[in-house]
C-alpha cells in the first residue's frame, strides 16, 4: 500500500502574478528527498466544464478554434470555465448555447478530472447532453468558432488520429466510447 501521506514541506508561499483566470504562487519547499528547492503552482480561478452533445442517431458537435496559447487551430468539444463555488451544470447548459446554439433537456456528469497536476490545480468535468434543441450561438467577442456535426464515432477516430488533441475532449471522448461499449 503507497504511503498517501503529503512528504513535501513548505516553508514560505510568494505570490508571483495574478489576474481574473489564474493565480501563480512560488513556494520554498523541502522535497521528498529532503532537499530545499522551489515549486511554481497555478491556481486555476475556474472549472473546466466540457460538453458532448449527443443526438438521437448518436451524431455530436465539436468546435474548432484559434487556441493563442498553442498558437494552432483546435478542434474539442464545447466547454468552457465556469468559476468554483458556481454550479458547474449551470456553467456547462450556458457554455453549450454560447458555443453551438443547442440547448438540452438531459444531462449526465460522466468525469471529472486533473488537467495538469504537477504544476496546476485545473479541474475539469464532462457532460453528455442529450435531447437536443437547436438555436443560435451566443459567441463571446473572445471567440470565432467553427462548428462541425458529425458521427460520435468520427469524433473518436479523430482523437485515434491526433486530430483532437485537448485533454479535456480526449478524455471525455474516449470515457463515453467506453460507456457506449458496456
Amino acid at each position: 500500500m503507497p504511503d498517501t501521506k503529503n512528504p513535501w514541506k513548505t516553508l514560505n508561499i510568494t505570490e508571483v502574478y495574478d489576474n481574473p483566470w489564474i493565480h501563480v504562487d512560488e513556494h520554498d519547499v523541502i522535497n521528498p528527498s529532503g532537499n530545499p528547492g522551489i515549486y511554481g503552482k497555478v491556481h486555476f480561478k475556474n472549472l473546466a466544464c466540457g460538453i458532448i452533445p449527443l443526438d438521437a442517431d448518436n451524431d455530436t458537435w465539436i468546435v474548432g478554434q484559434y487556441r493563442y496559447t498553442l498558437d494552432c487551430y483546435s478542434w474539442e468539444i464545447p466547454m468552457g470555465g465556469v468559476p468554483i463555488g458556481s454550479d458547474p451544470l449551470a456553467g456547462a447548459q450556458r457554455e453549450l448555447k454560447e458555443e453551438t446554439g443547442l440547448t438540452a433537456s438531459r444531462w449526465q456528469s460522466i468525469l471529472d478530472v486533473h488537467i495538469s497536476n504537477s504544476i496546476t490545480d485545473e479541474a475539469g468535468i464532462v457532460y453528455v447532453a442529450t435531447d437536443l434543441t437547436t438555436g443560435e450561438p451566443e459567441y463571446e467577442d473572445t471567440e470565432k468558432i467553427e462548428i462541425r456535426k458529425l458521427p460520435f464515432a468520427s469524433a473518436v477516430q479523430m482523437v485515434n488520429d491526433g486530430e483532437i488533441t485537448d485533454v479535456l475532449s480526449i478524455a471525455g471522448i474516449l470515457k463515453l466510447a467506453a460507456m457506449q461499449r458496456e
